[in-house]
């Protein structure tokens, strides 16, 4: 290269140099501009990323023992906002006021906020999600959430307790096992269309971060007839609420619990916080007489009280400092047994005081009374026992007839099942297995809890037989008798203290009854309560003792040990109680489809259905599930029911071959499977037609068999119904 050829390459370098450097500070100040001065250059790049929302995490599913589904996650709509989005907010607000249902000012407001991203309203409903994205409003679009959704409606409400709009749990097993049933929250990206409208990433599936399942040892089959024979006895004896519960002496499992007025946990914004709690466990009662066993045992375990020893009762009067003792009736000499029989304070009131005070509470302590029962439920009550150090005669003479001491019906189960037990008192159990949401699918069943020895059985057993007296003849739990079956227990009656007055109010009553069956070989343990019984017989004999008969032979059906509940509720198959181990692994629409879950516990939703439908409250879904229960239930139960002789009962077998295909009550997307037992072939391909159910007939004749069982809730397209027919054959 020649001189002056380097010479002219120098030069364009130069010049090429020189308006780099020029062109540099300019560049610089722009930069500077948009990132430090223009804040809608960053603005407009936010905007073209779009914003994320982070949604509440998907919760696991609580089941029964036997798989029933009682609480489970489903997608809920729910309206937001991006504010900077929405060009008039005053305008926007009239126009999703009356859609959502809220004041516009409210709404105004929201959307004038200085935020990236609001909510207007969670789980507002598919009707109404749909109503605002036709308004196409800028800024403004519809989530899918992890929402909750209860399918047997209050079916045990209170003890389920309630997960709110952020994915919590707060009341129930829903906040005892938060930690367990929380899933992990998701980050969602809102992006726009082609018209400029933000859209929530459609490609998010809420269960995939679900939490883990829990299974209670609550049989749903059993819940909805102990509920229904309490709402009943309500309407007959007009109290204000009451509870009724069944436990398993043998594990402690609780099997039901009913607790009126209902409460429906799909309601809860709707229903003050105050009324969704779980009496059973968080309110402590005065127990009256049902306590008395306790100190009679109390004695015989220490040798201060002969089992035939005979005790003056004074004919039914008995002075001691401070009060005056007075029975119902007076009795003269009467032994624990009579005493007990006929429920005499002045009886129990001289057995509790050859006990010193020191040893009179360390019974009852050693019962479970003045301390939590380790069930695991939240905030659970210990009840009220004051210390020995305290107490005068009169403190033991009251306490021993159950005034001046608080217990919750669950403490009293739990004392009642150490008589049921020989002698052990076995901690409440509620949870019968967990499943984890990244595993195999299989349940890890829980532990029992721990056990203790309270009594020596010989004791036990002798209390447990003066209990079978009281429901005799001439016993004040006449009435919570069974024909047949070997029962025993003890009635109460409490006043209830009325604060303003500063006394026992005379005509404010508790009408109590604990009782165990059958006596041979207990295998369940009931307490009853009912708040204020109105009538001229108020007392646990006269109204809680018959809600105990009724409840024990729903519980004994269970067992295959009665026939049927005598209330009138549709015939259901016995209930099985597989271990949790068998509960059959959910496919990915949420279906328990395993054959070892009982028929029976299946159709605790339309069992359910059928029970609250006589209510104002029941939601029109579960009375759907009420018309399916009553058509799959076998005419001649229903004639049965209703006090037909035998020849009605025939008839009317032959006109259940005439019935119309069983409604199918929907659940969004799924449906609550009906009863087909008895159904022919035609009639159960049309109700395939008409639901678009893939369904395998196997056989020719009636329907006596199906999979999944009675009461499932099953997504169409995602699994199969299968059908087994066979000639000349009804299910049973």
């Amino acid at each position: 290269m020649s001189r002056d050829s380097r010479r002219r390459e120098w030069i364009r370098l130069r010049l090429a140099g020189g308006v780099l450097l020029a062109l540099f500070p300019l560049l610089a100040a722009r930069a500077v501009q948009l990132t430090l001065i223009e804040q809608r250059g960053v603005e407009m790049g936010s905007a073209q990323t779009g914003t994320v929302v982070t949604l509440a995490p998907a919760r696991g599913g609580i089941f029964d023992r036997n798989g029933a589904e009682l609480a489970v996650a489903m997608p809920a709509p729910s309206v937001y906002a991006v504010p900077r989005e929405v060009a008039d907010p005053a305008a926007a607000a009239r126009a999703l006021a009356p859609v959502l249902g809220r004041d516009a000012a409210r709404l105004e407001a929201r959307l004038s906020q200085d935020s990236p991203f609001v909510f207007l309203a969670r789980w507002a409903g598919e009707e109404r999600a749909q109503a605002v994205r036709q308004l196409a409003l800028p800024g403004v679009g519809v989530v899918q959430e992890p929402g909750r959704s209860y399918p047997l409606g209050s079916l045990a409400g209170r003890l389920l307790g309630f997960a709110n709009v952020d994915g919590v749990g707060v009341r129930g097993i829903e906040q005892a096992e938060d930690a367990w049933l929380r899933g992990a929250a998701q980050r969602v990206a809102l992006e726009r269309d082609a018209r400029g409208r933000l859209l929530a990433d459609a490609g998010v599936d809420p269960r995939s971060a679900a939490g883990g399942d829990v299974a209670l040892t609550l049989d749903a089959t059993l819940q909805a007839d102990v509920e229904h024979a309490l709402e009943e006895t309500l309407r007959e004896t007009g109290a204000r609420g009451g509870l009724a519960l069944v436990m398993d002496p043998r594990s402690g499992d609780l099997l039901a619990l009913a607790e009126a007025p209902a409460v429906n946990p799909g309601n809860f914004r709707r229903t003050a916080y105050g009324e969704t709690r779980s009496p059973a466990f968080l309110d402590a009662f005065e127990p009256g007489s049902v306590l008395k066993p306790l100190v009679v045992a109390a004695a015989l375990e220490r040798g201060v009280l002969g089992e035939r020893e005979l005790i003056d009762c004074e004919q039914g009067a008995w002075e001691i400092p401070g009060k005056r003792l007075q029975d119902m009736k007076p009795n003269g000499l009467l032994d624990a047994a009579g005493i007990l029989r006929v429920s005499s304070n002045v009886g129990v009131a001289k057995i509790a005081l050859r006990l010193s005070p020191g040893e009179h509470n360390a019974a009852l302590r050693a019962f479970g009374l003045g301390r939590a029962t380790g069930s695991g439920f939240p905030d659970e009550s210990a009840g009220l026992l004051r210390a020995a150090a305290r107490w005068q005669p009169l403190d033991q003479a009251t306490i021993a007839f159950g005034q001046g001491v608080n217990v919750t019906a669950l403490q009293l189960a739990a004392a009642g099942g150490v008589f049921a037990n020989g002698g052990v008192l076995r901690t409440p159990r509620l949870l019968s297995a967990r499943r984890r949401p990244d595993g195999d699918g299989s349940w890890r069943a829980e532990p029992a809890g721990p056990a203790r020895r309270v009594l020596r059985p010989e004791v036990a057993g002798a209390v447990l037989q003066m209990l079978e007296s009281v429901v005799s003849e001439d016993g004040t739990g006449l009435r919570a008798s069974l024909e047949g079956v070997r029962v025993a227990g003890k009635t109460g009656t409490a006043q209830k203290f009325d604060r303003r007055l500063g006394r026992y109010a005379d005509t404010r009553l508790l009408g109590w009854f604990l009782g165990i069956a059958p006596v041979e070989a207990p295998r369940m343990v009931g307490v009853v309560m009912l708040d204020e019984p109105r009538g001229r017989k108020r007392g646990g004999s006269a109204t809680a003792a018959p809600l105990f008969a009724q409840v024990a032979e729903a519980a004994l059906a269970r067992e295959g040990l009665v026939a049927a509940p005598r209330f009138g509720l549709p015939q259901l198959a016995r209930a099985g109680s597989a271990p949790p181990a068998h509960l059959a692994r959910r496919n990915s629409g949420g279906n328990a489809t395993g054959a070892d879950s009982a028929n029976g516990a299946r159709k605790a939703a339309g069992a359910n259905g059928a029970t609250k439908a006589r209510s104002a409250k029941t939601r029109s879904t579960r009375a759907r599930a009420a018309r399916t229960a009553q058509n799959a239930q076998p005419a001649a139960q229903r004639q049965a029911a209703r006090g037909a002789d035998a020849t009605d009962a025939a008839g009317a077998n032959s006109a259940r071959a005439k019935a119309p295909v069983p409604v199918v009550a929907r659940l969004g997307d799924r449906v609550l499977l009906p009863d087909l037992r008895g159904l022919t072939r035609e009639q159960v391909q049309r109700l395939a037609r008409g639901e678009a159910l893939a369904v395998d007939l196997q056989g020719r004749g009636r329907v006596v068999a199906q999979h999944p069982a009675p009461g499932t809730i099953f997504r169409p397209g995602q699994a199969r119904l299968t059908v087994q027919l066979a000639p000349g054959r009804r299910g049973g």
